[in-house]
């Protein structure tokens, strides 16, 4: 797109209008970007890219520069038209700085700059501003280059002209505020697979990342969209239709795109956005399109007699096992449940979604009888397993517990009621869950042992994993249900510590476990409940003083401190090997232990891994061992 197109295109100071000023950012920054962790300060970065992609959904940028410097300032640099540098009537300054130092500035409102738009509700540079110790603004447009810095939110540069340019375009370098954020590393995968998922969902956009701590790049452009989306989350499965599914509508105020492919799994992975913002929770183009798979699906089950008179129907959830799907509705008016915009509430949108699959689904339908076919067997397959899984789904319910209860028998349970003040040790093994029985607090800590490895739940269906001993004894003990009935209301404990030895088969263990939370109890996870227990690896004794020690390089320390004649050195090969007293006082005291929160950043990169470790394909995990061997700690061989 040339300069003269963008320059034709109407954007200028009168579409910027201001609703409020800036005032309570800085005082209150959770409020408008959810948190000042690491999680808070890569939004940052998202809120100036998402100003960038709303022009290129406006037609007018397909290029995207971010840029990771070693002093902790990122750059964000696109070709698009470039903020209005007129004088804007009413406030009498330039709407660059408007856009920058008043909240609810943008051409986001009143349709006058941008039809569909994403970001903090108009909300993100001037957020970002304020939250920064500066930042440098850049401006390309009609022939010339213009100047503004900011600190802290506060205008140091008005807008100034520095030259002339062929460019168009906003470049912004900004550094967050290290008084405000409890860190300033950002991570290059993080950044990394966010960028990645928009030029998915903005088929034909280039997003560079460049990373100037270690010279890392990547380049994403993807001429398939979110059909390559779908291929990509796929890439390690065996899939049962050869080439995703793409379907898509529009009509006045909205438009919709859909890609959906099933696999040889168990496990459905659907991803929803509107306006190229995850709605995690679904929403209303969520529903539309689950309802509207069912009923295809089942129309075409009854048609060609899979499902024959006297058979029930499908369930959603016989439908969507094995199903990857990418769902993006671009709208007008998007309405938003919460500031941090995890739902899509507008009411029409699920019909819009619901008729448009009902339509173009069934005709691929007609049109690819052997996929659809396959397709139909898979949900039919489903289904029985699902009568099969129903009596054992029952079992584990919380009300049979109470009723019976049944509590699993090896279960040490404590007598705290309260779930808040209450955590479960998840043990490795029947001898370290001896130990830990011996040396808990049995007030509020209860111990729940292994026998050995649980089931490998990614390659699994339903009724086996509520088959599994192990397995049902968790369900049983936590008390919230499974899968879709899952209710983290009826949770008997709100810490659920995975405690396993620090060597491969524990690690192993490990994952199992996260695997099964991840994959049937995804709330855990989400909301926070699961942590990783940190036992030593070393007991150091010297002259009857003992030190316990947790990775090799705090061995070395402590070795080059307190000397190396005269000790005593013990590695820990399993938990088993230490006594309650020991175990209490390095792992479990609350007052002395370390334990990992086990955090969900990204559903995307989370889905990936799952299906990488614990999948059917070697080679993807053979290439993810090989390429993070370098990470690893506390290797045991």
């Amino acid at each position: 797109m040339t300069t003269q197109e963008k320059n034709n295109s109407h954007y200028d100071e009168s579409d910027i209008q201001v609703l409020e000023g800036l005032e309570a950012v800085r005082k209150r920054p959770g409020m408008y970007i959810g948190s000042t962790n690491a999680r808070g300060l890569h939004h940052l970065v998202y809120e100036i890219v998402d100003n960038s992609i709303d022009e290129a959904l406006a037609g007018f940028c397909d290029r995207i520069h971010v840029v990771i410097h070693r002093d902790c300032s990122i750059t964000v640099a696109d070709n698009g038209r470039g903020i209005p540098v007129g004088i804007n009537p009413k406030y009498g300054i330039s709407a660059a700085e408007i856009v920058f130092t008043m909240l609810h500035a943008g051409g986001k409102f009143g349709h006058g700059g941008y039809k569909v738009s994403g970001g903090l509700h108009g909300v993100g540079a001037s957020v970002v501003n304020a939250l920064s110790k500066w930042m440098v603004v850049h401006i390309f447009t009609e022939g010339k280059e213009y100047l503004l810095r900011f600190e802290y939110g506060i205008t140091k540069t008005s807008l100034q002209e520095i030259g002339d340019t062929d460019k168009t375009g906003t470049t912004i370098q900004f550094e967050p505020d290290d008084q405000i954020f409890e860190t300033l590393n950002f991570s290059y995968d993080v950044l990394k697979s966010r960028l990645r998922e928009m030029a998915f969902l903005n088929r034909g956009i280039t997003i560079v990342l460049e990373d100037e701590r270690d010279d890392s790049s990547d380049t994403f452009f993807y001429e398939g969209g979110i059909v390559s989306f779908v291929e990509y989350l796929n890439k390690n499965r065996e899939v049962l239709n050869n080439a995703p599914i793409y379907i898509t509508g529009e009509k006045e105020d909205a438009s919709l795109e859909i890609a959906l492919q099933y696999n040889d799994s168990y496990i459905e992975n659907i991803f929803c956005f509107a306006n190229n913002i995850e709605t995690p929770e679904g929403g209303t183009h969520l529903s539309g399109f689950r309802s509207g798979l069912t009923r295809v699906i089942n129309d075409y089950a009854r048609k060609t007699n899979i499902l024959k008179e006297g058979d029930a129907n499908f369930s959603g959830e016989d439908t969507r096992e094995g199903l990857t799907a990418v769902l993006s509705v671009k709208l007008l008016e998007p309405q938003f449940e919460g500031q941090t915009k995890t739902k899509l509430g507008n009411s029409d949108i699920r019909g819009f979604v619901d008729n448009i699959l009902s339509e173009k689904f069934s005709a691929f339908l007609e049109e690819h009888p052997a996929e659809a076919k396959i397709i139909v067997e898979k949900a039919l397959s489903a289904s029985r397993a699902r009568s099969a899984a129903k009596k054992a789904r029952d079992l584990t319910r919380r009300k049979s517990v109470l009723e019976s209860a049944s509590l699993p028998g090896k279960l040490a349970d404590c007598s705290e009621k309260d779930p808040s003040r209450c955590e479960i040790f998840i043990v490795e093994g029947e001898s370290a869950g001896g130990s830990a029985k011996q040396g808990r607090e049995r007030q509020f800590q209860a111990i729940l042992p292994l026998r050995g490895k649980i089931l490998n739940v990614e390659k699994t269906r339903l009724d086996k994993v509520l088959a599994n001993a192990e397995i049902k004894a968790m369900i049983t003990a936590f008390g919230a249900g499974i899968g879709n009935e899952f209710n983290a209301s009826k949770l008997r404990y709100h810490k659920i510590i995975c405690m396993t030895d620090a060597d491969v088969d524990g690690s192993h263990i490990r994952t199992l476990l996260l695997t099964f939370f991840y994959r049937y109890m995804k709330p855990l996870v989400e909301d926070g409940y699961v942590y990783i227990a940190q036992p030593p690896l070393y007991k150091v004794t010297k002259n009857k003083k003992e030190h316990y020690v947790y990775s090799d390089q705090e061995l070395e320390n402590m070795l080059n401190e307190i000397g190396r004649e005269g000790i005593e050195l013990q590695r820990y090969k399993g938990l088993g090997e230490m006594n309650p007293e020991q175990l209490w006082e390095t792992t479990m005291n609350p007052d002395s232990r370390t334990v990992l929160k086990v955090n969900l950043e990204d559903a995307v990169a989370a889905n990936e891994i799952f299906n990488i470790l614990m999948g059917d394909k070697v080679e993807p995990r053979r290439d993810f061992i090989e390429s993070n061997a370098k990470f690893v700690k506390n290797l045991d061989i």
